[in-house]
């Protein structure tokens, strides 16, 4: 053993334990401090992430229920704009069938008051040519000193028979 004690090997070993025990002693809690410090703020971190997650999460849920909500709206209004066009179709092609029913009886009034005319015209010129017919006829066959009264008598009354 005597040998073991002058053997530099051995005292090199033995203050080897001697430092690391000291540095166990006396460095432990400032060591096992700042782990357990590292530890709480990874912890503290870890419990922020999760914070911020579910936030996160419930942001997305928000997000999602308001697009669902936004796209239920937009169909709504959707139908709504398809039925109120639908309507306002139908509404024009009813205005446009009245329109078209009064311009049709305007036209066909019209074309009866232009008939009435173009009647009341021919009857005219009927009269005129029968009264213009009659007054040549009656001058060349009829004494013109002897008839004249009758021929006259005759023009007055056939413009009152003919109307």
């Amino acid at each position: 053993m005597s040998a073991l004690f002058n053997d530099p090997t051995f005292w090199v070993a033995i203050a080897f334990v001697v430092f690391v025990a000291l540095m166990v002693w006396k460095a432990s809690k400032p060591i096992l401090a700042g782990i357990d410090a590292r530890a709480e703020r990874i912890k503290a971190e870890l419990d922020e992430a999760q914070r911020l997650r579910e936030e996160a999460q419930k942001a997305l849920a928000e997000y999602k229920r308001k697009q669902r909500d936004a796209a239920k709206e937009a169909e709504d209004l959707l139908a709504s704009a398809k039925h109120e066009a639908d309507l306002l179709r139908k509404q024009a092609a009813e205005d446009l069938k009245l329109t078209l029913a009064r311009r049709e009886k305007t036209a066909l009034e019209k074309i009866a008051q232009a008939e009435t005319n173009a009647v009341q015209e021919v009857r005219a010129q009927a009269v005129d040519i029968a009264i213009a017919a009659t007054a040549k006829l009656l001058s060349e066959n009829v004494d013109p000193t002897r008839d004249q009264a009758m021929v006259d008598q005759a023009i007055k009354d056939l413009g009152r028979k003919l109307h």
